[in-house]
């Protein structure tokens, strides 16, 4: 089964103008410049689709694309599903008809410290659960061991027993991170959704999972960038 990254990037930004695009710490290609280098290092993805309704998108990958004997290729997708507006939902049920077989990797360019070696291990992670017969699908997730509450109290502990446990006692809780998810193109097409109905909850340090949706996020991570850089870390 090929394994095909889908990477969707829109024009339009609001909250961050530009973020794909713009100059990122030392990077003049930017965020996207990053993601794309860091997907074609990982020999775990045959392909990788770039899906954009952006000109400098498509300017910035064009070299890419040409050296990458066929394994970068751009997807032209329509204005109408590049909107501020549109769901997830709405591009999750577009995704089998430009992979229509397969695997498919959907991650974002918002997450720059998330590198080659990491997808590899997601996919071999995936390839076991699904081999197992354990989990049908993935998704990445940070994990959450600390005091959490609605407005009527604590969701992971009980205050009856203990007021207040050892944090790393407590059960872990999940957030969807949004780095990566992987699940065939069956499961696009049947289930319109990007995970199955049981996706193995892949744990990524939190390091990792930097992600880019704010203007002052933008600026942090360019930071951390420069100084993992000048200290060998990324």
């Amino acid at each position: 089964m090929p394994v095909t990254a889908f990477l969707p990037c829109r024009a339009g930004s609001q909250r961050v103008p530009n973020k794909n695009t713009r100059p990122f710490a030392d990077r003049q290609n930017g965020l996207l410049g990053i993601k794309l280098e860091q997907l074609l290092a990982c020999d775990a993805l045959d392909a990788i689709l770039l899906s954009t309704n952006d000109p400098e998108v498509e300017a910035i990958a064009a070299p890419l694309v040409a050296r990458s004997s066929g394994r970068l290729r751009l997807d032209r997708r329509p204005d109408h599903l590049c909107s501020s507006s549109t769901s997830t939902d709405e591009v999750i049920a577009y995704v089998p008809g430009v992979i229509p077989e397969g695997d498919v990797v959907w991650t974002h360019v918002t997450s720059p410290f998330y590198g080659a070696a990491e997808y590899a291990e997601a996919i071999a992670a995936y390839r076991a659960a699904r081999a197992a017969g354990t989990h049908d699908s993935l998704m990445g997730v940070t994990e959450l061991r600390t005091f959490v509450w609605n407005d009527t109290g604590p969701l992971n502990y009980d205050r009856a027993l203990e007021k207040w446990p050892r944090t790393q006692t407590l059960p872990p809780l999940y957030e969807v991170n949004s780095t990566i998810f992987i699940a065939d193109a069956q499961t696009y097409r049947l289930r319109g959704d990007r995970i199955g109905e049981r996706p193995l909850l892949h744990a990524i340090p939190k390091r990792k999972t930097v992600d880019v949706d704010w203007e002052e996020d933008f600026a942090i991570a360019a930071e951390l960038w420069r100084l993992r850089d000048a200290g060998g870390e990324r």
